[in-house]
């Protein structure tokens, strides 16, 4: 893993810079989308069960089932996690899916099988692997982790929408990609595929806040 983190303005600007001398058609884009900040979060047990959480739902609503979340007793414990029940669990607005994805999470890492200083040591694709090993982590829970929680400098996470559709926009292709294409076009922008992923969420959310700009 590259050991920096893309955990400061200054540290995502500077990646940018490479991003755009890599492929010039990002130089508007960036234009558009103007700073972009860090979205760093705590690593292990807690990173990962908030990432979890934001899954499917909107960024406010994950934030307020968090909050929640972060109130119950033991909940960022993995071992006091293993206390709590699902009808606790699920009171505060997860669902029975994402409570047994922590759960498993949680099983996994008191059993050792599991073990995130460990996950920071390997290339991204070991890195992804790693986690998609361990039941109701898929490849985006495994991306985002490695970016947010990580810091990882050179993830894309292919199956994100609104990636998607500002990649589409971003580039003026005739068509949202499929997964499989988005793969291909982020290989272009290694070792920089965080940094273009951070720009393409702030492009995203700059245009869907401007009045009859939709995406």
């Amino acid at each position: 893993m590259s050991s920096r983190r893309l955990d400061s303005v200054a540290a995502i600007a500077e990646a940018l810079d490479h991003l755009v001398a890599l492929d010039p058609r990002l130089a508007p884009v960036r234009a558009v989308a103007g700073d972009v900040a860090p979205r760093i979060t705590e690593p292990g047990f807690a990173g990962i069960a908030k990432v979890i959480c934001g899954q499917q739902v909107s960024v406010a609503s994950a934030s307020a089932i968090w909050s929640r979340f972060a109130a119950l007793d033991g909940a960022l414990d993995p071992l006091r996690y293993l206390d709590l029940s699902e009808e606790a669990v699920r009171s505060v607005g997860f669902s029975g899916s994402k409570y047994r994805t922590v759960r498993a999470i949680a099983e996994a890492m008191a059993n050792g099988t599991l073990d995130f200083a460990h996950l920071e040591t390997l290339p991204v694709t070991d890195a992804v692997a790693y986690l998609v090993a361990h039941k109701g982590i898929g490849p985006w829970t495994a991306e985002v982790y490695l970016m947010f929680c990580a810091g990882h400098p050179d993830v894309f996470p292919a199956g994100d929408l609104a990636l998607l559709k500002a990649v589409a926009h971003g580039l003026g292709l005739d068509a949202r990609p499929t997964i499989k294409d988005m793969i291909g076009l982020a290989t272009a922008w290694a070792p920089h595929r965080s940094a273009a992923a951070l720009l393409f969420w702030r492009y995203f959310a700059v245009l869907r806040d401007k009045e009859g700009i939709a995406l």
